[in-house]
């Protein structure tokens, strides 16, 4: 069943079993406002096995790209298009959150993003990576890196 994420009332729905359930949903609804605020989009999510096609995508892409598999249960995602740039979103049981931005242009930008949702550790598999610190409102500290994506998807 899907689910309209509100971030006017902040809900933990479908993130329930996430030891860090608040700070995910925090951002998760910092995300859905982004989407209203700047392309008037609805953010909506669905569990990951009613969205098994948007979830391999995104663990195809880590898999080809970085050789990537990401340990923690996927647990919602949501796949849409705004202007000419194709998103995915994968939020995971341990806090994470990975999008993939995939402008259609050829040419275009394309980058895998990852947030970690306050509270959590850094995920063994994104030891790697170096992660800026974002303050909001919804999420507390938000922790972010990405890659850019070189081969078509």
């Amino acid at each position: 069943m899907s689910y309209v994420v509100d971030f006017d009332t902040v809900s933990t729905v479908g993130l329930e079993s996430s030891p860090v359930a608040e700070a995910l949903a925090g951002l998760r609804a910092n995300e859905a406002r982004y989407f209203r605020n700047k392309y008037s989009h609805v953010f909506t999510v669905e569990p990951a096995a009613d969205a098994a096609e948007t979830v391999d995508w995104v663990h195809r892409i880590l898999a080809e790209e970085r050789g990537l598999v990401i340990a923690s249960k996927p647990l919602e995602a949501t796949a849409f298009q705004v202007e000419n740039i194709r998103m995915a979103y994968v939020f995971y049981e341990s806090g994470l959150s990975i999008n993939v931005m995939y402008t259609v242009d050829e040419g275009g930008k394309r980058a895998v993003g990852f947030k970690l949702s306050d509270g959590m550790e850094v995920p063994e598999e994104l030891g790697a990576f170096k992660f800026a610190r974002q303050k909001s409102k919804l999420a507390g500290t938000i922790r972010g890196t990405y890659f850019v994506i070189k081969n078509p998807y």
